[in-house]
Parts: structure tokens; sequence; C-alpha cells
């Protein structure tokens, strides 16, 4: 079935308006409690260098056990370290992280959720920015989020994916953790609801 013509052109608006941005996004809620994202600035405007430390890590200076697993977030290194529950498995990935110090949150939260192929819908400000973007990206290679996302117990944060790479390894984000795909989909498949995370 076709689809009708202004859905393809605020699709493509939405597209071409995306490739100026950048995708790693902050979630935020509308005033009906629905999950929205604002998109970025352009990362080649505010980013020079892409930077990650690759330096593995012991879980016992930061989690008093590995109860359900452990994830940490080392902000400044732009890594994301994990536990499993038994301790034998051990992953170091690297991130995307907040694009500047007041949009970081630091501290103690874990997993409540996680979604596969997770949904996009732009928050009110964005939407009155950009009226010609839709309302909606339903899962695939356009969405924002990318092929998974960890919902923490913090209002607006989450551990997601990103199917833009050049983001991994640099501050690009407005407080969102972002991974390659292919390693939040690993990491989906280890970290179960209730998994602590630490963002340091």
């Amino acid at each position: 079935m076709a689809k009708p013509a202004h859905t393809a052109l605020n699709r493509r608006a939405f597209l071409a308006g995306a490739a100026a941005t950048v995708g790693v996004p902050a979630v935020a809620q509308d005033l009906n409690g629905a999950d929205t994202v604002e998109i970025e600035r352009d990362i080649s405007t505010v980013v020079r260098r892409n930077i990650s430390s690759f330096r593995t890590l012991d879980w016992q200076p930061y989690f008093s056990n590995l109860n359900n697993g452990a994830i940490l977030v080392d902000i400044t290194s732009r890594a994301l370290h994990y536990w499993s529950a038994d301790g034998e498995n051990y992953k170091l990935y690297p991130t995307s992280v907040p694009l500047t110090e007041d949009l970081t949150r630091r501290g103690r939260t874990n997993v409540v959720r996680k979604v596969e192929g997770p949904e996009w819908r732009p928050t009110p400000s964005m939407k009155l920015r950009n009226p010609e973007w839709p309302d909606y990206v339903g899962p695939g290679p356009d969405n924002p989020l990318g092929t998974h996302a960890l919902y923490l117990s913090w209002q607006y944060y989450r551990i997601h994916g990103t199917h833009d790479t050049r983001k991994i390894g640099r501050r690009s984000s407005n407080g969102c953790i972002g991974l390659y795909n292919e390693h939040i989909a690993e990491l989906f498949s280890l970290a179960n609801v209730g998994t602590q995370v630490l963002l340091i």
C-alpha cells in the first residue's frame, strides 16, 4: 500500500533534518507521559575528536555485590563495563556520552525495562522548531534509539544503540548513553531488568 504523500514528505524532511543533527537523543516525556526524544546538534561543529579509554576495571570499588549483574558507565573514559551476577562474564564497550556537564547525570540507578526495536517520538519543543518532522518513528534504521534500549529508573535516561557510528567515543548526547548496535544487542542479551547501574 502506498503511503500518503504528506507522510512521505514528512519522513523525507525529518530524515534530511536528522542527517544534520546528532542522533544520540535525550529522552523526555510529553504532557501525556509518552516517551519522547530530543535530537542533538551536528557533531561536526561540536566535537573535534573521538576518544575512548579501554582499561579493564574490577567491580569491587564500585559495587558491594553483583546481584542481578552490574553496569558501570565511566563518563570521562567514555566506556561501559558490564559484569554478570556470577562474576564470570565481563564486557567493555565504547560509548557516546552527554554533550555537556549540565546534561550529565551521575549516581546509582537500575534497568527497569528492556525494549528491542524501541520507538521514537519528538518532544513538543522539537515539533515547535521542526513542525515538518513526524510525530513518530517506529523501529528500524531511521530510529535514533538504534536497535535496542535499556530503560533506567531515572526518568528520561536510556542506554541504547545508534545507527550513527560517528557518535561512539564522543560527547554527543543530551543525556543518554549510546553504544554501537552490535554492542547494545549483546548487552541487551546479558543484562536483566534489575541490573544495577552506576554512572561516574
